[in-house]
């Protein structure tokens, strides 16, 4: 997505948002741990590492409990408004504002914490983030339901391993799949499919669109 683009639909977008994001900031300041904004290290563009700006879904300290970095269904860490923000994914919409800084686009790969960044083979490391990371993009909406998926495979291994094993491989197939057929146009679908999945969150939309798309059964 060209940077006029990205910044464009980005204020655009704020502007709508922000009486969403006052009423949010009102909510998690009754209901959470009085904290509205949570900012994490990722691994961004040529794998430099920057803040991402989230709402506070989580407890302060999750990072150094139960499965760390990763994410299950139903996790306790997860605060009681925060398991609605993460399921309709509003709590990502803050890095609107790391579109306008710059650090993201509106599509690419997800950024990812350096310990599930580490989880991709090495020739992957080198690919992944030689476009700019994006707030949607191919990985997120295959994986819009990873926690559920997390989930169930850690019934019978750890959750890391499963994601070493089996996620980070396939993610990084589609992003690499992306960045073969990055174009503007594409983009756009990413973006309306991103939209469409928030109201049907089960769609397989994009099975239907990319024929040459990486399939994988779970």
């Amino acid at each position: 997505m060209p940077r006029i683009i990205d910044v464009l639909l980005s204020i655009l977008a704020l502007l709508v948002l922000l009486p969403l994001f006052i009423l949010i900031v009102a909510i998690l300041i009754l209901t959470g741990e009085n904290k509205v904004f949570y900012l994490q290290t990722r691994v961004g563009y040529k794998n430099q590492n920057f803040k991402i700006i989230k709402f506070a879904t989580m407890l302060s300290n999750s990072a150094n409990m139960g499965s760390g970095s990763l994410t299950l269904k139903n996790d306790p860490r997860v605060l009681p408004f925060g398991s609605f923000l993460r399921k309709t994914k509003i709590n990502e919409l803050p890095q609107i504002l790391n579109i306008i800084i710059g650090d993201l686009s509106i599509v690419g790969p997800r950024p990812q914490m350096q310990v599930d960044f580490e989880k991709y083979s090495d020739d992957i490391q080198e690919k992944i983030y030689n476009v700019k990371p994006g707030l949607t993009g191919i990985g997120s909406i295959v994986f819009r339901d990873e926690e559920s998926l997390i989930s169930a495979a850690s019934e019978k291994e750890n959750p890391h391993d499963f994601y070493k094993r089996v996620i980070a491989p396939y993610k990084g197939e589609l992003e690499i799949w992306y960045q073969s057929h990055r174009s503007v146009f594409l983009d756009f679908q990413l973006i309306f499919i991103t939209a469409w999945a928030i109201v049907f969150p089960e769609t397989r939309l994009y099975e239907k669109w990319f024929a040459d798309l990486p399939m994988r059964n779970f």
